[in-house]
């Protein structure tokens, strides 16, 4: 197997999550099978997520913890998210997170456009994985939200930084699950872990 440069992000903003437990899960599982890995919990970062300004021209300089965070991402090889969905989308603090870092001329390039004429992916070469947790049942999400949220997370992030997702997995009925049930999330973490994927 070859070795991996991983980093896992916890998209949880609070201390104690089952997102975290996925994330920690997946974290030790690929730590054992021998790849370097990096995990942040969200909740540890402490920066203002309102990114404040309308367009590129002017932004906030980047919080210290924040420049580190946009260098493991650039150190990484495979990008690996767990997030609730709420309301529909990511967490405040999460989706600010990226309004933050996310930035021209680290993560996409305005300078230089692809054939249909969109920004060009700095973050090319690397691939992700997503974990979404949620109430909301797989066929609703495709049936009445289109899988909107799970799109964006493929195309209008991951995807237009040039980051492609190998894999979403989806577990539904987080808040009330049936026994059992959350050791098989854990479990099928640890065993993606495992292989990096």
């Amino acid at each position: 197997m070859i070795k991996k440069r991983i980093l896992v992000i916890n998209g949880h903003p609070a201390e104690t999550s089952l997102n975290r437990s996925i994330a920690e899960t997946y974290a030790k599982s690929a730590k054992q099978a021998g790849h370097d890995v990096k995990l942040i919990h969200l909740n540890t970062l402490k920066f203002d997520s309102d990114y404040e300004f309308g367009g590129y021209t002017n932004y906030k300089p980047l919080e210290p913890v924040l420049d580190e965070v946009m260098k493991y991402i650039e150190w990484s090889e495979h990008i690996v998210l767990t997030t609730p969905m709420w309301w529909g989308g990511l967490p405040a603090k999460l989706k600010g997170l990226f309004d933050r870092i996310l930035l021209p001329g680290r993560t996409f390039s305005t300078r230089e456009t692809n054939w249909m004429g969109l920004p060009s992916p700095m973050l090319t070469g690397r691939t992700g994985r997503v974990f979404l947790t949620s109430d909301t049942p797989g066929w609703f999400m495709r049936w009445k939200y289109k899988n909107a949220l799970l799109r964006q997370l493929k195309d209008q992030i991951f995807g237009f930084i040039g980051i492609k997702l190998s894999k979403i997995t989806h577990f539904s009925g987080a808040s009330h699950p049936k026994p059992g049930t959350v050791e098989k999330w854990i479990d099928k973490a640890g065993k993606a872990g495992a292989m990096a994927a």
